[in-house]
């Protein structure tokens, strides 16, 4: 490394925020940038690590990001040669460096007696500024190999994929039903944690290299499994693990008006910040109302920011698992919001088809009862309580791909946890038909599925050329 002993001689530097009170006012991103020398200084803190664990694979980073090189190029001032090796693993390291929840710093060596490189940050500088100075370009393939690719869905998976097939030579069609690209990158994150034009340029980036983009085409309705199948030599499916996980089917007031899914609330602030107008019967505002968000995680998170810039009254947030240790707290707990543990939702009251009251009760795990099997839950007596509130929103996870549509349509077998069953190729059980990202994995980090995208394109690349 450029400086053996950066490590001791600098403390790990925290990101910088706009103030609460200003970021609340719009939904631009809030994290500030920060001055070359600072970043040198961090970039010195990545030590000489005999197995830099950060990218080892099952450890940190699953794209095997080459963290200590591109740190070192950083502290060196070889801000060129750092997106040069950042790209040379990771398509898109503007997403990764604004919402991966960074498992390269919780691997970092550093970490074991003191605080850890600040990865995250360093790499989001490198690609920004490789953007500004106008080094990111179209890298279309010298030749084409007449074989044709369609890519069901255009989240991280399905670009990744598409990239490094058109980069093989291969002609690439992505298929989209949205009317934009980018899938939850670009209707489910909000602005705040990512602009859109972060997606955008990326798109245009590899339009230039030959990918073809079909918006509003649902494919098992606008388009049929069958045309693709006859039409391609071969499909990637990457259309993620939408299905929502739902309240239980005896929880009372279920069809109350004022609850929704987070990935209905979500996508429609994200229209707006487009320009869009969403018809006043079918908006899902937090405007001056009481909000209550159930579930904890990412998306949990993200409901919270949202609400709070379109002026919620109070938000209330509960998870019906234990407080973690350590808490993980985002950039939205620290804007307000009231959070909750190992809270029940047993129902809902209201009046005139709307919610008022949520009811429920706090619950205790328990180990379980065989070995392996999952921990018990167990109400606690005299627990009970009500609240009042106008608007639920429901971020209690994923199950999995959307099942209706394509996947009945194509007769993919499906494995124990309802995903898309693959081999170790990223093959399904129909020929030519592969999968990546969430639809096979589950619903899983942006790392996971740029890698899975990157890696169903290298089996898709040896099928097509008969390297297997």
């Amino acid at each position: 490394m450029g400086k053996p002993t950066g490590f001791l001689e600098f403390k790990r530097a925290l990101p910088a925020y706009r103030p609460v009170e200003e970021r609340l006012k719009d939904y631009g991103e809030f994290e500030l940038k920060w001055p070359n020398e600072l970043l040198a200084q961090q970039g010195a803190r990545c030590m000489d690590c005999a197995v830099p664990t950060c990218h080892a694979y099952g450890h940190g980073c699953p794209l095997g990001n080459l963290i200590p090189d591109w740190n070192d190029l950083v502290f060196r001032g070889d801000w060129e040669g750092a997106i040069r090796e950042l790209h040379r693993t990771n398509n898109f390291p503007e997403v990764t460096g604004r919402v991966c929840p960074a498992p390269c710093e919780a691997a970092c060596i550093l970490g074991i007696n003191s605080d850890p490189v600040t990865i995250k940050k360093i790499e989001k500088s490198i690609v920004d500024r490789a953007f500004q100075e106008g080094w990111v370009v179209a890298a279309p393939a010298p030749r084409r190999t007449g074989k044709r690719v369609a890519v069901v869905g255009s989240g991280p998976a399905g670009l990744a994929a598409a990239q490094q097939l058109g980069r093989q030579g291969h002609d690439v069609v992505v298929f989209e039903q949205a009317d934009r690209f980018g899938g939850l990158l670009t209707y489910g994150i909000p602005n705040f944690k990512m602009e859109k034009h972060i997606v955008e340029r990326r798109v245009e980036q590899m339009r230039g290299e030959g990918v073809q983009f079909k918006a509003n085409t649902c494919v098992g309705r606008d388009i049929t499994a069958a045309e693709l199948l006859a039409g391609y030599d071969a499909i990637v499916l990457a259309g993620g693990a939408m299905q929502a996980r739902a309240l239980e089917a005896n929880v009372e007031g279920r069809q109350l008006e004022g609850i929704h899914y987070a990935m209905d609330f979500l996508p429609q602030q994200n229209r707006r910040n487009f320009g869009e107008t969403v018809p006043p019967q079918q908006a899902i505002l937090a405007t001056g109302k009481r909000v209550v968000i159930l579930g904890g995680g990412d998306t949990g998170s993200d409901c919270l920011g949202t609400s709070h810039r379109q002026r919620a009254r109070e938000v209330l947030q509960y998870e019906i698992l234990p407080r973690p240790d350590p808490l993980k707290s985002s950039s939205s707990h620290e804007e307000g919001g009231l959070r909750r543990w190992n809270v029940l939702t047993k129902g809902f009251r209201g009046s005139n088809g709307h919610v008022e009251e949520l009811y429920g009760c706090e619950v205790e795990w328990l180990p379980p009862e065989q070995p392996g099997g999952r921990p018990l839950m167990r109400e606690v007596p005299g627990t009970a309580f009500s609240e009042r509130v106008e608007l639920v929103l429901l971020a209690m996870g994923f199950l999995g791909p959307v099942r209706e549509g394509l996947l009945q349509e194509l007769g993919v077998k499906l494995d124990e946890r309802s995903n898309v069953d693959r081999d170790a190729q990223y093959r399904t059980s129909i020929p030519k038909v592969f999968v990546a990202g969430d639809m096979g994995r589950g619903a899983s980090l942006v790392v996971w599925a740029i890698w899975e995208g990157r890696e169903a394109a290298r089996c898709v690349g040896q099928y097509l050329m008969g390297a297997e």
